[in-house]
């Protein structure tokens, strides 16, 4: 098995196809980019502490400390192996499944078609223009995702979401008190459902759009741009309910002391995150939460 340590700059070509890819750091950087070549290229820029070892073994390639397991990884807070850095860089066939581990490092993965998985610790995560199923989960790491197609599923403790241009046909996030902000623009019917205990959470679908629609908190502000939506509820607790078009899609949002806003996105919009319609109806029990924090976080 071809094995490396790498203890200071290095670029590396991998002359074997790569179908699987392993990265495990603490600190510093990931970037992770699908390219059209069956080989793959590594190049790290920047590096302190213990080396990382790499090695290529039937089609999976691995760039990892080796006292940090992917099994457990959200647990792990060795503080001495704290002490150390990495900037990494790879270049990956699109197909290749990518697993990615970062504990206060930001992960960076684009291009990719093959299964994405990052789990974070206290790093931020950025995918852009992802195709195949992504699992994202973190501790108090955000996630970010920008015209991701594939399957989204997220889960955090207090880190937040936001989704920009998703076109993907399932999302499910969970968290606990991080916010969610998911921008919709889906080529056919979605399943979305996010779920939150005290963090705000705000959807942008368009308009028209086409899905049966749940929303409720237990105290929190709600906010309807929707007509043929209901917004309904008494003492701290509301529900927006209805369904838009035929219903063929569904949509999902819950939370305990949380907002929630349903945002328009009118057709054509080149700007994921612009001001709410003026027209749109408001609820008098809720009229002054119009201008919550959601509302501001978002638009």
């Amino acid at each position: 098995m071809p094995e490396w340590s790498v203890a200071e700059p290095q670029k590396l070509d991998f002359a074997e196809p790569v179908t699987t890819l392993h990265v495990r750091i603490v600190n510093g950087t990931v970037n992770v980019v699908g390219t059209d070549e069956s080989s793959a290229r590594l190049e790290v820029t920047d590096i302190e502490g213990p080396p990382l070892r790499v090695t290529q073994e039937d089609g999976t390639l691995s760039v990892v400390y080796d006292d940090l397991p992917w099994k457990g990884f959200l647990k792990w807070l060795d503080r001495k192996g704290w002490h150390r850095s990495a900037v990494v860089s790879l270049a990956v066939p699109t197909g290749t499944r990518v697993e990615v581990g970062v504990v206060g490092a930001g992960a960076v993965v684009s291009g990719i078609e093959g299964p994405t998985e990052v789990k974070g610790v206290t790093g931020d995560t950025t995918l852009v223009g992802v195709t195949g199923p992504v699992r994202t989960s973190t501790v108090s790491g955000n996630v970010e995702a920008q015209t991701v197609t594939g399957d989204l599923r997220f889960n955090s403790v207090s880190g937040d979401l936001t989704v920009v241009e998703g076109s993907g046909s399932f999302v499910k996030a969970d968290t606990v008190s991080g916010s969610m902000i998911v921008d919709l623009d889906p080529t056919g019917p979605t399943d979305v459902a996010l779920t939150s205990v005290s963090g705000e959470v705000a959807i942008r679908i368009p308009h028209p759009a086409d899905t049966e629609v749940e929303a409720n908190t237990a105290s929190g502000a709600v906010s309807n741009a929707f007509e043929d939506l209901r917004v309904s509820g008494q003492w701290g607790a509301h529900k927006i309910t209805g369904r838009l078009g035929a219903g063929t899609g569904k949509l999902r949002a819950t939370t305990v002391t949380g907002s929630i806003a349903l945002l328009r996105r009118p057709p054509g919009e080149d700007s994921p995150f612009e001001a709410e319609p003026q027209d749109a109806p408001k609820d008098s029990s809720t009229e002054s939460s119009t201008e919550s924090s959601t509302d501001k976080k978002v638009l």
